[in-house]
């Protein structure tokens, strides 16, 4: 099973089409209750929702997860049905073989209750529509055509002075060139906030890169000046930011609720604060990519999209039109 730990949990929405082919008779029969097994498609639609809150019991590399809804509906045409379900859950990864799964036990469910009066019967196509939420939804890099720029700052009094290996501030700056920036600076500077406060002013105002990530210094030592001096230089708070990265450490490390990580922007620079460990960097990361990209449209004057409609709130009015369409004759 694969390993979806280090993701981050969203709305994800899947709809899957079944058709099944049969003879006009037995359409009639089903639109007039009078199948000797009773009303197929009742029952389909239960069985529909039963198969995809149970998927991973039957598909193996399936992760269990919590749906949360389920819509099932059928379109009766001359000599066929049509089956659409929509899946909903919040969570890690996507829900595309939950609704696959339940449009074909739907679709098996039909079959069985109508199969003594129908011989030709044949599940002709099972395919999924359309998904959202998760990566699908951003573009894997800030953007294919601009080139973004970020700073790294790694402030630590044991690292500047040649006790301790730079480990978080090397893998930030590998996860930003993985994503499409480029490194304008990566540096290493004690806990003073005399030093911190100089060398952000001047990666934000004469640099002026899109990004500046500082890895240490969030902590409650005497030393951990970096929030004292971020704050004097932030001009526009995201305390949204800070609050997730500490909501997603917090999963995983109870010591998370101690970091004092702060995010704001400066200019045209997003600044964001992660601690100094490895893992706290991993999880600043995780947390910041792919969603922060969006960030960079909005600095730049672009809107959350359509008709101040995000893309996803977008894909999902599109999905409901096409699901409202699939009502029983």
């Amino acid at each position: 099973m694969r390993d979806v730990s280090h993701k981050v949990s969203t709305l994800r929405t899947a709809v899957a089409k079944a058709i099944l082919r049969v003879s006009p008779s037995t359409i009639q029969q089903i639109k007039s209750n009078s199948l000797p097994k009773g009303n197929p498609l009742d029952v389909a639609k239960v069985a529909a929702i039963q198969a995809a809150k149970n998927t991973s019991q039957i598909i193996p590399y399936c992760h269990p997860m919590p749906v949360e809804f389920v819509g099932v509906e059928f379109q009766l045409d001359e000599d066929f049905i049509e089956i659409a379900v929509t899946v909903k859950a919040v969570y890690k990864t996507g829900v595309e073989m939950e609704a696959l799964t339940a449009a074909s036990v739907a679709a098996l469910t039909i079959y069985d209750m109508a199969k003594m009066v129908d011989d030709l019967m044949q599940i002709e196509s099972v395919t999924l529509v359309s998904k959202t939420g998760g990566k699908s939804d951003y573009s894997t890099s800030p953007n294919a055509e601009i080139s973004r720029r970020a700073a790294v700052l790694v402030l630590s009094d044991s690292v500047s002075a040649g006790k301790a290996k730079d480990r978080s501030g090397q893998y930030i700056a590998e996860q930003l060139q993985n994503r499409g920036f480029e490194i304008a600076e990566l540096s290493v500077l004690t806990d003073d906030e005399s030093a911190i406060v100089p060398a952000v002013r001047r990666i934000c105002d004469d640099l002026k890169v899109d990004l500046l990530i500082t890895t240490g210094g969030t902590g409650l030592s005497p030393r951990d000046n970096t929030p004292e001096a971020l704050n004097r230089l932030i001009e526009r708070e995201l305390p949204g930011i800070a609050e997730a990265i500490r909501s997603y450490g917090q999963d995983r490390n109870s010591y998370s609720m101690l970091s004092r990580g702060v995010a704001g922007v400066r200019k045209q620079t997003i600044i964001v604060s992660l601690p100094g460990s490895l893992g706290a960097a991993q999880d600043g990361i995780a947390v910041l990519f792919p969603a922060i990209n969006h960030a960079f449209k909005m600095i730049a004057g672009g809107d959350h999209g359509k008709n101040g409609t995000s893309s996803t709130e977008q894909r999902e009015l599109e999905l409901h039109t096409r699901t409202d369409k699939t009502k029983l004759d």
